[in-house]
């Protein structure tokens, strides 16, 4: 089992940046894609970023490209998306997720964190 606990959210103004954590625990193992989801509300849940676990390799979608960076720590098996320029449509909860597969498709993904809030004010 792993576990995944988000912090980090909250309401920021447009053109502000937030930095979203992603603590895991438990049987992680070095091969796992860890990610970060959004779903705003009456929204299907959307690809965010990913990164391997090592680092080396990672993926964004083309909405928050430019303006987003995922990032590990490996002492503290922790992730992070650090955003930046954000915009209204932003706006959603934000979900971390791990899985073994390098893929868009949350589907996929076999452990989640609770969620954080992301809201930004126009």
């Amino acid at each position: 089992q792993v576990q995944l606990v988000e912090s980090g959210g909250g309401l920021v103004q447009a053109g502000g940046s937030l930095r979203l954590s992603c603590a895991a625990s438990g049987r992680t193992f070095s091969w796992y894609q860890m990610a970060w989801f959004r779903q705003a509300p009456g929204k299907e849940r959307e690809f965010v970023a990913r990164i391997s676990w090592s680092g080396g390799s990672t993926f964004y979608a083309d909405s928050v490209k430019g303006r987003f960076t995922i990032s590990r720590d490996s002492a503290k098996n922790t992730r992070y998306l650090q955003m930046n320029t954000l915009k209204p449509e932003d706006t959603a909860l934000y979900y971390c997720a791990a899985g073994v597969r390098a893929t868009t498709d949350y589907t996929a993904y076999d452990y989640w964190g609770q969620g954080t809030q992301v809201t930004v004010s126009s």
